[in-house]
């Protein structure tokens, strides 16, 4: 894919980009957001740029595509690509942004390495920058044409339901009274607001309904602030000012989170917090499938009143017919529940499970690894993280 002479010089040079990526990043957003501040206010979620998550998201996505290119010359990381087209199209991105985007990311690596960016470098990364950019508008075009939707759609709120104290349900049905067309279950839409300030954000909620359903269905968790983040704008408008009767805008569901078309195959279904949200959606699949193979739930949470949809866990769980639901609480845990965080010691995994994850990062990697230690190929170990995805850019 990467010609040889681009190689030699990504191969030479890579270690030097790599320890300034953070600061590449930073000055490219800093550029891109002053000539099109547009994008900060309509596109770009603001919370994210603050925490500085999406610099590192953005810096973790270069190395790796650039590393892969090095050390598998004839395969494209089609499993990454995939993911961040996914996120793209829910958002709209459009072929000519990325000539944007490369205008300020390459001023920004002129600005931070200076005269070791001579034209061979130059010209070496922007063979990748290209390949991974044309890579990701291929893709794209594909799912826009798939889901026959472009932009955003308008769908009212039916029904707000509150799960528990962080955690709301949404129900919406569109506006125009058109078709519903189905979703794969474990994909998400973007939804759209206008803040006070005049900003319309855009934030992705994991669909929590079940996907053959003619109403749509999203759980949203208040997002607080941590101190190194703000709280979450978004969710926070939404639980304060969206009631029934309220329109929302909505993309197509995209995500790349979904079940294999392997009836016969065992499903280990994994979340901790609001990534119970897919697992829902998956379980009433499964349930409406009448799979027959295995099917482990697992779900950690603080405790049993911040479980949001809990009683959808239990119940589609009991639909199954070869399904067991385990679950761990922090504090509370009532009888025939477990006390503490998600371990997978003693829990059974068939040989041949697919495994879905879905929740924080340590989480995730943590049950990855009970899973791989008991046989799980990685190949079958599919994962969603909600905002950027730092696990590339963490290791």
């Amino acid at each position: 894919m990467l010609s040889a002479p681009s190689a030699a010089v990504v191969r030479a040079t890579l270690p030097a980009v790599g320890a300034h990526l953070d600061e590449i990043t930073e000055r490219f957003y800093a550029g891109l957001f002053a000539a099109h501040p547009g994008l900060l206010r309509d596109l770009f979620n603001r919370g994210n740029q603050a925490a500085g998550t999406q610099r590192q998201a953005l810096a973790g996505s270069i190395a790796a595509f650039a590393t892969h290119l090095l050390d598998h010359a004839e395969q494209r990381p089609d499993a990454m690509l995939h993911r961040i087209a996914h996120k793209h199209a829910s958002l709209g991105v459009a072929p000519e942004q990325y000539a944007v985007v490369h205008e300020h990311l390459f001023a920004a690596i002129a600005g931070v390495l200076g005269e070791a960016v001579t034209p061979e470098v130059a010209a070496a990364w922007d063979e990748v920058y290209w390949l991974m950019a044309n890579a990701l508008v291929a893709i794209e075009k594909r799912l826009y044409e798939e889901s026959g939707e472009r932009g955003l759609r308008q769908w009212e709120v039916v029904e707000r339901v509150e799960e528990t104290a962080d955690v709301a349900t949404f129900r919406l049905r569109p506006v125009d009274g058109g078709p519903v067309p189905a979703f794969r279950a474990g994909q998400y839409v973007s939804v759209r607001v206008e803040l006070p300030d005049g900003a319309r954000q855009i934030r992705q909620y994991s669909l929590s309904g079940a996907p053959a359903e003619t109403i749509r269905q999203i759980s949203v968790k208040r997002v607080p602030g941590d101190g190194a983040s703000p709280d979450g704008e978004v969710s926070h408008h939404l639980h304060a000012r969206v009631r029934e009767g309220d329109v929302l805008e909505l993309s197509a569901p995209y995500g790349d989170l979904v079940l294999d078309d392997a009836p016969d195959a065992p499903v280990l279904l994994a979340s901790a917090g609001i990534g119970v949200t897919p697992m829902i959606a998956m379980l009433a699949q499964l349930a409406a499938d009448g799979h027959r193979a295995p099917v482990t739930v697992v779900h950690g949470d603080r405790s049993p009143a911040a479980h949001a949809l809990r009683a959808e866990h239990e119940a589609y769980t009991a639909k199954l017919p070869d399904a067991a639901l385990h679950l761990w609480y922090e504090q509370d845990a009532p009888a025939g529940t477990r006390t503490g965080f998600v371990d997978l010691t003693g829990i059974a995994v068939p040989a041949g499970t697919r495994a879905y994850l879905c929740g924080p990062l340590p989480f995730m990697r943590a049950v990855r690894q009970q899973l791989l230690a008991k046989g799980v190929a990685p190949a079958d170990l599919h994962y969603e993280v909600f905002g950027p995805d730092l696990w590339l850019a963490r290791g």
